[in-house]
């Protein structure tokens, strides 16, 4: 080989080797026959759906003490699947009761009738056009879901929430929906100072209308589910459920008694919540502790 030619090709390597660490990842191709979630990601090119792999481990029947809230939206989602007029859906509630745990549940439960699930951050809410748009003329049913959503005041995102719920996803395709959950039951919160002296608010002629804008965020989806913190027999009925299933699965013989149930109590009183994620927590960390002691 010509030795011009050869140092020309090394340079070439070299040069590629210095500039493939620079060049974006490679979007992966999603097969939404086998792929059941993604997650949106931004990239410098704007974004792609990421695909992720879903664990089907939780089902319905596993939520106790949340059946209206259970059966509300499955019964949308049942609507949404069979290509009936479905509701975008925000569940707002305490911590740990069960909100995105319902969501997974109902993946695991319809993932064979064609329901897929996007994971969306809040940040990211801008790019839903073109996350419809890469699931338009699908067969495949998809619930976008934004976890633990809300808005600090003086933030003005919330607006392009609005308009998305008022507008693009509603001119979406039908086997599009949004799920979102958050701890407030209006997204952007309320102060006292909004309705203190409103009449004089500087350099706003219409305050109560401005109030109304800011919590009208809520109002563009038309399932609300409330849910509310355990009382303690709830708390310990979900305790029990959980080491009911995690401790045959570790080939543990249990019995309900007055030394496990106080335990538990002990457990969420140390954490200062009964919830459905504090009695699941206590179950792994009682499974795991006999099976120590069984060593």
């Amino acid at each position: 080989m010509d030795p011009r030619l050869s140092a020309f090709i090394d340079r070439a390597e070299a040069l590629l080797a210095r500039l493939e660490p620079l060049l974006p990842e490679p979007r992966p191709a999603i097969d939404w026959g086998t792929t059941l979630a993604a997650r949106w990601q931004r990239d410098a090119r704007g974004g792609y759906l990421a695909p992720l792999r879903a664990t089907l481990d939780l089902r319905l029947a596993d939520l106790l003490g949340v059946d209206r809230q259970r059966d509300q939206l499955a019964r949308n989602t049942r609507q949404f699947l069979d290509g009936l007029p479905a509701n975008h859906a925000l569940m707002w509630g305490a911590r740990g009761t069960g909100k995105s745990s319902l969501v997974r549940a109902l993946l695991a439960e319809y993932a064979g009738c064609g329901l897929r699930l996007i994971e969306i951050e809040r940040d990211y809410l801008a790019d839903l056009p073109r996350v419809v748009e890469q699931l338009q003329g699908r067969p495949e049913r998809f619930v976008l879901f934004c976890d633990d959503l809300s808005f600090e005041a003086g933030e003005g995102d919330y607006r392009v929430l609005k308009s998305v719920l008022d507008g693009s996803l509603e001119q979406a395709p039908d086997n599009v929906l949004l799920y979102a959950t958050s701890n407030r039951r209006h997204l952007v919160p309320e102060h006292q100072s909004d309705n203190e002296r409103w009449q004089s608010v500087e350099g706003e002629l219409h305050p109560s209308e401005a109030v109304e804008d800011k919590i009208a965020l809520s109002d563009r989806f038309g399932l609300w589910l409330s849910f509310y913190p355990f009382s303690q027999e709830h708390y310990l009925e979900v305790v029990c459920h959980w080491v009911g299933v995690l401790a045959p699965r570790a080939g543990l013989a249990w019995q309900r008694d007055d030394a496990l149930e106080k335990q538990a109590v002990r457990w969420a009183t140390g954490r200062g919540n009964r919830n459905g994620r504090c009695a699941y927590q206590f179950a792994r960390h009682w499974v795991g502790l006999k099976l120590l002691e069984n060593t």
